[in-house]
């Protein structure tokens, strides 16, 4: 059984700590001491340990306006995309593998036009 994305990359993580709230991320990215980050769900602002925030799926379509996410099944291959809605126009995501994907680069998309 394939594992679905459940929350952003440190890469994505700190792209998204440019354009969002700190305190839209529920989750963080925190050192485990040995040069190797793991996602924590609970997000303590100020720990040493903490290199940034993390958004997790409910997390990033909780920043989006009015959204539909689709799921398309291709025999053993899903595919996931996401259509917003804003002042009277859609804008989608690519297919994605997983849905974070998807959300995170409708957000860069809606920032970069001003939508968010």
């Amino acid at each position: 059984m394939a594992t679905i994305k459940a929350y952003t990359t440190t890469e994505q993580s700190r792209k998204l700590a440019e354009i969002l709230p700190l305190e839209s991320a529920d989750m963080s990215w925190v050192s485990n001491g040995l040069g190797k980050p793991f996602a924590r769900t609970i997000p303590i602002k100020g720990d040493p340990e903490e290199l940034c925030g993390c958004w997790s799926l409910a997390a990033l379509l909780g920043v989006l306006p009015e959204y539909n996410l689709q799921r398309t099944d291709w025999g053993n291959k899903t595919e996931y995309k996401i259509v917003v809605y804003v002042k009277e126009a859609s804008y989608a995501s690519k297919n994605y593998d997983n849905p974070v994907d998807a959300c995170y680069e409708l957000i860069l998309k809606l920032n970069e036009l001003n939508l968010l």
